[in-house]
């Protein structure tokens, strides 16, 4: 193989790798291994595509360079022969409101050409039929499906003065800017209750006067209404793409409803009326993509006929991807981690590219088993059509379609970094590494399950695509709730359930908060206990022992590293030379705790700080990270370094203290070498000795054939699925004709 057919890496240090040299061969298949922060994400997106980014964006002026996201060139000596990269990762979808599975993989392009050139009566060019552009978007809702209006009841406390805190959203607090306007307008008695003013006096405060100015200090402006102003500051603006934080407040003072004009549509009425084969385009847009590829068929019109053939390419994408159940019109932003990332491949795999160079990171999350065949076929075409295709992954059935495997650890952190074994996959199996070893060996099917010890009833669950479904949850055991992607399980213990079970301890799929000052000591909350222990053995304020408090350093502000910012090129983080990376003030670093200052203890890995540390809550924090094999890591360690498996048992170390006696995870497998399954499996098995019950969604075969009960849905997702197909221990599965997932087990 000659050099430029492969991609060479040399000396490659980010994060935990201990400078990995490395050839990968070009146009194959390259799956990477390893248990979770061994180093894969480090070598394969910190490492080799943030390089092929960073060079292919250079390629550009520095004024467009200005508008491009930002890549830090990597710790690595150097890359040979990269390609131009497609990255496609597990961060989810967003884009808004506006964002839809048909803006997104730009289908709805192909349906609205299609309506323009065959619908009836005519109205006008494609982008008329867009509910993004004036031309074709419902005037009342503008184009969003829903009406959003100011809920005064929550927005205002009539029995005060706007002196005394009428107006209750945090903005308008007594003495806030936003506040001014209203008390400093000459129209109000400000010591007056709201519920005592006169209808003018009211109508003004909410809907505005004519011709009032107010000015405050340097600053002035026209009056506007309280409703008025709200609207235009928070409703006109896209809900969807808000903070969590902001998005949490704007809801609390609103109330939203379908649109009354366009019932929901988003567009105008003349738009609604123009219809091919009865239907409208948004009628078309709230199918499934199974059930609109039967639409499409039988054009005899030439024009209409190529539209509907590739139409029905870019629709047959979706469905093989195992998307079926997906309608264009639902948002983007309700879709799983899993389901954005098999958005993302769909944008891709209608194109003609070769020689591109695709990074996809665990893209078997989600996954049926039965869709893993389907997600494995497209890798495959990927490849064949000339470019080299990176994988990140556990899954065996992904691994097994590997052309070459690059095995990384030996362990994690820093007890990995290393690649371990390149070759073939029948060259890893005998290799004798964690992911050798456990790349052949699956676990049995359960047969002495637990007896429950009572149930918890769903009733009549009907929401999205169940079908008036009534189900029993022991209590006291593990249930394992299974099925094909779509097919209902989310929605039925998700929603349904844990709207009956408030209480319930949930651990989901959304990832670890992960700014750069969040540790795993603070994610955990066992920082404050360690500021108290030093605070204590001290004498002085537990604040001095905060790095975003009074202790930090001045000049980093508590972070340990100084930016410096280079305009279009990527900023510098160099370490602070102050405190030289330790967050903290010098006089701070004078106070000890049994001879580690906080700075010492903040550099312990999880299983040192195990044997440092006699305090009994911060010793059952550190023992469940540990027990969930994080114990290599830092208790100081950057969230925004870690992996999103390693982020996962975070969450899951952090809610196993707490008290729960109902615990409801959602793939907890997600990111998990083969090697920690078993380990989590013992956890679990330990939570329901305690006689908790924990419910778990899974599609790990190995996580299934351990259940004490077994909940499948399906037969299919969307609208062919929503039923429980069986319940009962995993034994029993096998005998259940119409499960998918019993051919599997």
């Amino acid at each position: 193989m000659t050099d430029r057919q492969l991609i060479e890496v040399h000396g490659a240090r980010e994060n935990n790798l201990k400078n990995v040299s490395l050839n990968i061969p070009k146009r194959k298949i390259t799956v990477f291994t390893g248990v979770s922060g061994s180093g894969k994400s480090s070598l394969v997106f910190d490492t080799i595509a943030a390089e092929a980014q960073r060079q292919l964006n250079e390629t550009f002026t520095a004024f467009v360079q200005g508008f491009l996201p930002r890549y830090g060139q990597p710790d690595v000596d150097h890359i040979e022969h990269l390609n131009a990269p497609i990255i496609i990762d597990q961060k989810r979808v967003g884009g808004g409101s506006r964002s839809t599975v048909g803006t997104y993989t730009d289908i709805a392009a192909l349906l609205r050409l299609l309506f323009s050139r065959v619908g009836q009566p005519y109205v006008g060019p494609a982008y008329a039929f867009s509910f993004n552009t004036p031309q074709g978007m419902c005037p009342e809702c503008e184009g969003i499906g829903k009406t959003v209006q100011v809920d005064l009841s929550k927005l205002l406390d009539r029995s005060k003065s706007l002196n005394g805190g009428a107006i209750l959203h945090p903005e308008f607090k007594v003495g806030k800017w936003m506040w001014k306007m209203y008390p400093l307008s000459g129209l109000f008695d400000n010591d007056k209750p709201i519920a005592d003013y006169s209808k003018k006096e009211l109508d003004a405060l909410l809907h505005g006067a004519e011709d009032v100015k107010v000015s405050w200090g340097e600053f002035g402006s026209k009056y506007e209404g309280l409703v008025e102003r709200f609207t235009r500051m928070y409703i006109k603006k896209d809900a969807a793409a808000m903070s969590e934080r902001n998005r949490a407040v704007f809801e609390q003072f609103t109330t939203s409803q379908t649109c009354p004009s366009c019932k929901g549509a988003r567009l105008n009425p003349s738009v609604l009326a123009c219809t091919i084969r009865g239907r409208n385009i948004a009628q078309f847009s709230e199918l499934e993509a199974t059930e609109l590829l039967a639409f499409l068929q039988g054009f005899t019109d030439p024009v209409a006929a190529r539209v509907a053939a590739k139409f029905t390419e870019r629709l047959r994408h979706l469905v093989d991807i195992g998307l079926g159940y997906l309608s264009l019109g639902r948002e983007t932003a309700t879709l799983s981690g899993g389901e954005s990332q098999r958005i993302k491949m769909v944008r891709h795999l209608g194109n003609s590219l070769t020689e591109m160079l695709y990074i996809l990171d665990e893209p078997s999350v989600g996954l049926h088993a039965r869709d893993v065949a389907r997600l494995n076929q497209l890798l495959r075409e990927l490849r064949d059509k000339g470019n080299t295709v990176l994988v990140v992954e556990h899954d065996p059935d992904v691994i097994a379609v590997a052309d070459h495997v690059v095995d990384i650890g030996p362990k994690a952190g820093t007890h990995g970094g290393e690649v371990v074994f390149e070759g073939t996959v029948d060259g890893l199996k005998r290799a004798g590494t964690l992911t050798g070893t456990f790349l052949s060996h699956s676990l049995p099917v359960k047969t002495k399950v637990r007896a429950p010890a009572g149930k918890l009833r769903i009733r009549n669950a009907a929401l999205h695509n169940l079908k008036d479904v009534t189900v029993d949850i022991p209590t006291g055991v593990l249930t394992v709730v299974t099925g094909v992607a779509g097919s209902g399980k989310s929605t039925l213990i998700n929603d349904v359930f844990l709207e009956q079970h408030p209480d319930a301890v949930v651990i989901d799929q959304s990832r670890v908060t992960a700014n750069i000052r969040s540790t795993p000591s603070t994610y955990t909350g066992i920082m404050d206990d360690v500021r108290q222990a030093f605070a204590k053995a001290n004498g002085v304020s537990a604040s001095l022992f905060s790095f975003n408090s009074a202790g930090s350093c001045p000049n980093c502000n508590g972070l340990g590293v100084v930016y410096t910012d280079l305009a279009f090129m990527e900023g510098i983080a160099s370490p602070c030379e102050v405190c030289e990376g330790k967050r903290f003030k010098d006089e701070v670093l004078a106070y000890s705790l049994r001879g580690k200052t906080i700075s010492d203890v903040l550099n312990l890995t999880v299983e040192d700080a195990l044997a440092f540390f006699t305090e009994k809550k911060i010793k059952a924090v550190l023992a469940a990270m540990n027990d969930v094999g994080l114990g290599y890591m830092r208790l100081g360690q950057p969230l925004s370094t870690m992996s999103g498996g390693e982020g996962q048992r975070l969450k899951l170390a952090t809610e196993l203290h707490k008290q729960g006696s109902v615990y409801v995870m959602d793939e907890p497998t997600t990111g998990l070498h083969l090697s920690d399954i078993g380990r989590l499996m013992a956890i679990i098995d330990r939570l329901v000795d305690a006689k908790n019950t924990v419910i778990l969604i899974e599609h790990h075969l190995d996580v299934i054939r351990q259940a004490d009960w077994i909940i499948d849905l399906g037969p299919e997702g969307g609208s062919g699925g929503g039923e429980v197909l069986f319940e009962g221990p995993p034994a029993e599965l096998k005998a259940c004709k119409r499960s998918i997932t019993a051919s599997f087990v």
